[in-house]
């Protein structure tokens, strides 16, 4: 079994290539589709606990809207796997966004 109590796989460069982005999260009614305010949003993993976020390849490019969602600062009524639907999807475009940036690399990919 593996240590839960690991260090988080930490770098700069996969959470500030979010800046600019488009949102990948687009919580229908909430996002609000400005790239000036995207950030990389951290989703809860085995490594997340109290005042420590995930690994910064678990998560998304989320503008200030879906973020505080996501987060919980701002209330949003989901319905039943629908938070988790969103932050799948988000979770897919944002690793596919940072492979094609060559930001992760996968051994043997296609071109």
């Amino acid at each position: 079994m593996m240590n839960l109590k690991t260090p988080a796989i930490r770098s700069k460069k996969l959470t500030q290539a979010a800046r600019g982005q488009d949102c990948t999260l687009q919580i229908q009614g909430i996002c609000c589709f400005n790239s000036e305010t995207v950030v990389f949003a951290h989703f809860p993993s085995t490594t997340h606990g109290m005042s420590y976020k995930s690994d910064d390849f678990w998560g998304a490019d989320a503008c200030v809207n879906c973020h505080d969602v996501i987060d919980g600062r701002v209330k949003y009524e989901f319905g039943p796997g629908e938070k988790e639907d969103y932050m799948l999807r988000a979770l897919h475009l944002t690793l596919a966004r940072r492979i094609r940036l060559g930001l992760i690399q996968v051994k043997g990919i296609a071109s």
